[in-house]
């Protein structure tokens, strides 16, 4: 007899990485030696003092159901960082939700607010699980495209043209994947002015917040006089800390949706293990030095990466200000994004993303993740311009 899933289950989409990363593999398994460029995972070990806190979490019995909303010393020690990095004065703990990585707590953001036909705008090219999320919640997904000239920022012009009496949401992501932009801190305050006092929820995804390469770091829209009540932080320690394995992330909800959000944790995970949140508390009270370090090296790659790319023939590289990609334009090799991402896989050994993996507006790129070592990107970088020289 035939089993049939429920309907919604077919409006979600994946990520192209994972389905990359399986091909790699399998082309490693026939002896071919591939280098892995299509990962966002930071390719650091977890500092080692995270580590032994988690260890001794462990021992010391953390094995058990924690609160709901998360363990108050973490919630706090996160609520203290915000007002170091934000300027956000008297975050209360209880707008604070630990999450099992961050995908909650946008999941749950998403979620709490939408209603079938409410429409939400997110940028174009950008992480295939906003509009994977949207669709699945039978709301309707609005994408603006990032200007390349604008250091892939939003035509605010065209944002602002996009906004009807139907947006329910803004989504915005600095710094960016994929393309490793960062929005100015003069576009975040005419956004906030496009939306300030609206019923408009922004969902400020700041996951690679930590990692960027100018001298100030990335402004948050929730710092914006007035953007409390209506913007969600969502971030986490994946990328911040080394820490993808751990699955701990966070949201920073307006008060008045922490309720809601208790709620859904409640029906879903529960609550998020003990003890990672116990080394996400030394994660945040702790050394700093090699998460430092992390993005100090990330720096020196992508000024590599980005400068060896941008002399192969048919490739422009803007270099990236943020994250640990490179989002090169590849649009005069004459070959699209799909196509030259599976010659690179296949006949260099180069596994990177299709921009088409972030949207119809990331047509025309690649997205290559420096997440390996400088080593293995100048040789990368070999390959392309061999592979190319040849087609």
């Amino acid at each position: 007899m035939p089993w049939n899933l429920a309907e919604r289950t077919g409006r979600l989409g994946v990520e192209g990485a994972f389905d990359v990363l399986q091909k790699a593999r399998a082309l490693e398994a026939q002896g071919k030696h591939i280098i892995h460029l299509e990962i966002g995972e930071p390719d650091f070990p977890t500092p080692r003092h995270i580590v032994e806190a988690g260890k001794k979490a462990l021992d010391d019995g953390y094995t058990h159901y924690g609160p709901t909303m998360g363990m108050p010393e973490l919630r706090a020690a996160i609520a203290e960082r915000l007002t170091q990095t934000h300027g956000l004065r008297d975050v209360a703990i209880e707008r604070i939700g630990i999450m099992p990585g961050a995908k909650p707590a946008l999941f749950f953001a998403m979620m709490a607010v939408l209603e079938k036909g409410d429409e939400v705008i997110y940028p174009d090219p950008g992480f295939p699980i906003y509009a994977s999320l949207v669709r699945f919640l039978e709301a309707v997904p609005v994408p603006i495209p990032l200007v390349e000239e604008r250091s892939f920022s939003f035509d605010l012009n065209k944002l602002r043209d996009s906004i009807t009496p139907r947006t329910r949401m803004l989504i915005l992501n600095s710094p960016h994947n994929p393309t490793g932009g960062v929005i100015p801190k003069e576009d975040i305050l005419a956004i906030a002015d496009m939306v300030r006092g609206k019923d408009i929820v922004v969902i400020s995804d700041e996951i690679y917040a930590s990692i960027y390469f100018g001298d100030e770091p990335p402004f948050s829209i929730a710092a914006v006089p007035g953007m409390a009540d209506q913007t969600v932080i969502v971030d986490g320690f994946s990328k911040s800390h080394a820490m993808t394995g751990w699955r701990l992330g966070y949201g920073v909800y307006p008060a008045w949706m922490s309720d809601a959000i208790s709620k859904l944790v409640v029906n879903s995970n529960s609550c998020t293990a003990s003890f990672t949140q116990r080394a996400g508390l030394a994660a945040l009270q702790g050394p700093q030095d090699e998460c430092l370090a992390m993005v100090a090296e990330f720096r020196k790659r992508r000024d590599a990466f980005s400068t060896a790319l941008a002399r192969v023939p048919g490739l422009r590289c803007p270099v990236p200000t943020g994250a640990f990609y490179a989002f090169p334009n590849i649009r005069h090799t004459g070959l699209g994004s799909r196509e030259l991402a599976h010659t690179l896989l296949y006949d260099a050994g180069v596994a990177c993303l299709s921009g088409t993996a972030f949207g119809e507006y990331g047509d025309g790129y690649l997205r290559f993740s420096l997440a390996n070592s400088l080593e293995n990107l100048v040789a990368a970088v070999e390959r392309i311009q061999a592979t190319l020289k040849q087609g």
